[in-house]
């Protein structure tokens, strides 16, 4: 699956909590490269406000599995062993690499090691903030989960953790103009650096 022209693959992710999708959200915006987003596929059902094919593409559990046997996946995974699913189409992918842009895949470190291992000249970040105690306030602020989730999201966040030296860059988004700023900074270096050579 070659980019053409300059075409790049990002690749994003963070602990759940870190504020990652708040800070893409910015570098969309802020951001002068052609960047596009990848819609990922998940067998959850919407949730309220969300549209198929904007936020998720919305597959059943048949359909998912039959894509995944015929390999329309660059990758996918059951997260949080909760029986969903969620994966990346490669026609996403190579849509947008073809039509020159910059895809970017927000997943989590699973799919995203699995991305970095077939494409090693993926641009890869990782959005965390300055400490596990940081992450615990800002899921507790939330309000929105029980204590026996917020527990499962800190011991899942303590192994992404671990990896994040797998990834190219590391931005700590304890400010988000901050961190939106240093990632088109990360983005418009890997712009001009030789082009020719990828």
């Amino acid at each position: 699956m070659p980019a053409t022209g300059r075409a790049r693959l990002v690749v994003l992710s963070g602990p759940s909590g870190a504020g990652k999708t708040t800070v893409l959200r910015s570098v969309f915006q802020q951001c002068s490269l052609p960047l596009v987003a990848s819609v990922s596929a998940t067998t959850r059902p919407p949730r309220p406000g969300e549209v198929d094919g904007s936020d998720y593409h919305f597959l059943s559990t048949e359909e998912f599995e039959a894509r995944r046997t015929r390999g329309e996946f660059l990758e996918c995974f059951e997260v949080f062993g909760r029986g969903h699913w969620y994966g990346t189409l490669l026609e996403e992918v190579r849509a947008g690499l073809a039509a020159g842009k910059w895809v970017v895949l927000e997943v989590d470190v699973q799919g995203a090691l699995s991305v970095m291992q077939q494409h090693d000249d993926a641009i890869s970040i990782f959005v965390r903030p300055s400490s596990v105690a940081e992450l615990e306030r800002r899921l507790r602020g939330r309000g929105t989960e029980t204590e026996a989730a917020i527990r499962r999201r800190l011991r899942q966040a303590r192994e992404e953790l671990a990896l994040a030296h797998r990834y190219r860059y590391q931005v700590i988004n304890d400010d988000v103009a901050g961190a939106v700023r240093q990632i088109c900074d990360i983005l418009t270096q890997e712009s001009e650096a030789d082009p020719d050579a990828r």
